[in-house]
């Protein structure tokens, strides 16, 4: 059954840019509800725990560095049929590959930086937001 809340990261490389307000106003006008979202620095122990799925993989260490070296924008968002919803708004992820007006397309660099995460699932966005809020962070 899908849940209508979704969790997503703005990324190191679209906080420095300065998109994090057209990225938001992009979020709001699809008709998300932001019901958490908070300015952090990740740990490099954080990013390692939150992206432990793809410890085995070469990019890993790469991934943790770049996850690591400036603050990111950590937000749950609310609208019916969230996650795909979501999935759609921010477009692939490599940019080159994302439709016009995506997210990715429009502030992603590379694959690499690419902006802006995305839960893939019900399952993991609820597992991804409760890893970056406490319940009474939400509302």
């Amino acid at each position: 059954m899908a849940t209508n809340r979704t969790f997503t990261m703005l990324k190191p490389d679209a906080v420095e840019k300065g998109h994090i307000g057209a990225i938001l106003e992009k979020i709001t006008a699809s008709g998300f509800r932001i019901v958490a979202m908070k300015l952090t620095q990740m740990t490099t122990a954080d990013a390692q725990e939150f992206y432990a799925i793809h410890k085995e993989r070469p990019f890993f260490g790469e991934l943790v560095e770049y996850m690591t070296r400036g603050p990111i924008v950590a937000a749950i968002l609310e609208k019916d049929n969230a996650v795909e919803d979501f999935r759609t708004l921010i477009g692939a992820t490599n940019p080159a590959d994302a439709a016009e007006g995506t997210i990715r397309k429009l502030y992603a660099a590379s694959i690499g930086e690419n902006a802006v995460h995305g839960s893939d699932s019900d399952e993991n966005a609820a597992i991804e937001g409760a890893f970056h809020f406490a319940g009474r962070e939400m509302f």
